[in-house]
């Protein structure tokens, strides 16, 4: 059987020699090749029928981490710490959730990815949550800090799919973030949260995989879990080769 295509949302930056390039963490590919899946990078700047066809040959998706959502997305308001802010982005990652969950391809969403499932099966976030929710854990250990430091732990619904796939119902995790999600839509199962009470992950009841998590499990491979998570991914888009 031939190893399932897993398409990875990609980043737009400006280099040192002021030319746009469309990038991602390495990790992130290391990680989909390790869990035996091949890894396709996703360009930004396409229009929505390109997007479908690209959709169509691929086998599963993974959504990364990156800079915040446009505000206005969610309904959310301009906020100082809000930043790299990219609207071809948003467009073409909500644009990716919504086909995703309706055709049933497997998908798993990391950190911002997390952040756009939500956003995109219409949940909001806060702006930054150690301004906006009360007794706030620090979340945002970057920059200055390892990737892989494990900062807090994460309590899992037991019977959870995620909890299945980790063989736990509590993981430490790294943290990498500042914003978080305020409101889960109906849609979507909260299955983990952190000591704040800040979800850290959501899974969408009755797809063959749909799943995110707000920590970055892509910089923890030296755990068996974390390795397992994307195994899992690439495990169920063999199913949809």
């Amino acid at each position: 059987m031939p190893r399932p295509l897993i398409g990875i949302t990609t980043a737009r930056l400006l280099n040192k020699a002021n030319i746009h390039v469309l990038s991602v963490a390495e990790a992130y590919v290391q990680a989909v090749l390790g869990a035996g899946g091949l890894p396709v990078l996703l360009p930004l700047g396409l229009d929505e029928p390109t997007i479908s066809e690209l959709l169509a040959r691929l086998d599963g998706l993974l959504f990364t981490g990156g800079g915040d959502i446009a505000p206005e997305r969610y309904g959310g308001q301009p906020h100082e710490r809000v930043y790299d802010v990219d609207l071809d982005r948003d467009r073409i990652e909500l644009s990716l959730v919504d086909w995703t969950a309706r055709q049933g391809k497997p998908f798993l969403g990391i950190c911002r990815g997390f952040q756009v499932v939500n956003v995109a099966l219409g949940g909001s976030l806060y702006e930054d949550i150690l301004d906006q929710h009360a007794g706030a854990l620090k979340h945002d250990y970057f920059p200055g800090y390892p990737r892989d430091q494990l900062v807090h732990p994460v309590q899992l619904t037991p019977g959870s799919r995620l909890a299945s796939i980790l063989g736990q119902t509590e993981v430490q995790v790294n943290s990498l973030h500042h914003q978080g999600v305020r409101q889960v839509p109906g849609v979507l199962t909260t299955t983990a949260l952190a000591p704040d009470g800040i979800p850290e992950a959501v899974e969408l009841p009755g797809h063959l995989f749909g799943l995110a998590v707000q920590w970055h499990p892509e910089w923890l491979q030296a755990h068996d879990p974390m390795r397992a998570l994307f195994r899992a991914l690439v495990e169920a888009a063999k199913n949809k080769v």
